[in-house]
């Protein structure tokens, strides 16, 4: 364990950051699931407008990688015009 207070303090945040990023992770990979699995084009099309936000914001905040939000964001566009 950390003796140091600054220490303590630095797990202190980092915990409540490591929660944050999860939360917000698992809301975007649920929001891409619901997206991959609909079938019908102006819903998908309506929710693939929130899902390229929400990565966006990931790859902003540094939760996921620049690449990968538009490695996805591509994939889930092929999705969508294939509907």
């Amino acid at each position: 364990m950390a003796h140091h207070k600054s220490a303590l303090k630095r797990i202190r945040q980092s915990e409540v950051r490591r929660l944050h990023n999860k939360y917000y992770a698992r809301s975007t990979r649920n929001a891409i699931k619901k997206l991959r699995s609909t079938t019908e084009k102006p819903e998908a099309e309506e929710l693939y407008a929130k899902v390229a936000s929400m990565l966006d914001k990931l790859a902003k905040r540094n939760i996921i990688h620049d690449n990968k939000a538009a490695n996805i964001k591509s994939s889930l566009n092929k999705h969508v015009n294939n509907l």
